[in-house]
């Protein structure tokens, strides 16, 4: 699909694949932080529903891959708007949202926003809370320091170039954490995680499954995977999981 355009009503212009369902539903990949829309799952996802007549949007962050902004500039909240203007504009119907990482967050704060419109949940090495009980609690007292003081540091990356971490990031992430409380959401929902995740460990996906209130949670604990699970034994977990839904 080609990439197309939105200016948002938060003023924001962000770029996005969208096919219009032929069955009711839309599948929504929600990415994870500092991930964009041409990654090997979105596009596994998106050529299976796409090829079932099912609906398909994946988008990029404001700040990420196609869309305009400075990744730096981004919060939770922008990145939350930037979810629900695409989807209020975009799409109608029962949604099935599939969130990696940061996108599992994303996803647990769209059924908030969206109600009964999201009717299934499927998180890969879902990230609820990172900037409060993963990222901030991982960092040395000098890099934190920095944070406070200067407003940013750069973290190192395996996955590419340092990830400028801002004190804006950590301070409005705790305006939307969801684990320290039952999370209402009375749908199905699917985890695939790894447990050989050094960002995400499998305590936190387990304590997500806690906390929410659905009686249909299933977690996938894969042993020997990592954080993205882009392998193609997992990849083929993923359309599993979607397609059982």
């Amino acid at each position: 699909m080609a990439t197309d355009y939105l200016d948002t009503r938060h003023g924001r212009r962000l770029a996005f694949r969208y096919t219009p369902p032929r069955t009711a539903r839309t599948f929504v990949w929600l990415s994870g932080f500092k991930s964009d829309m041409q990654g090997s799952k979105v596009t596994a996802l998106e050529r299976w529903a796409t090829g079932r007549g099912e609906g398909f949007l994946a988008f990029d962050y404001s700040g990420h891959g196609a869309s305009d902004g400075a990744f730096e500039a981004g919060t939770i909240s922008a990145w939350r708007e930037d979810m629900l203007d695409l989807l209020e504009a975009l799409t109608e119907g029962p949604l099935i949202l599939v969130g990696s990482s940061m996108g599992g967050w994303m996803a647990l704060l769209a059924t908030q926003a969206l109600g009964t419109r999201v009717t299934a949940l499927v998180l890969i090495a879902p990230a609820p809370d990172f900037t409060q009980k993963l990222m901030w609690p991982g960092l040395d007292d000098p890099t934190r320091r920095q944070i406070l003081d200067t407003g940013k540091a750069d973290l190192p990356s395996e996955y590419g170039d340092p990830y400028p971490i801002t004190r804006a990031l950590i301070e409005d992430g705790a305006r939307w954490c969801l684990l320290d409380a039952p999370i209402a959401f009375d749908g199905p929902v699917r985890i695939l995680q790894g447990g050989a995740d050094p960002d995400v460990p499998w305590r936190h996906a387990l304590l997500l499954c806690e906390r929410l209130s659905s009686p249909d949670v299933v977690l996938t604990l894969i042993k020997d995977g990592d954080h993205r699970l882009s392998r193609p034994q997992d990849m083929a977990r993923l359309i599993a999981a979607c397609e059982a839904l």
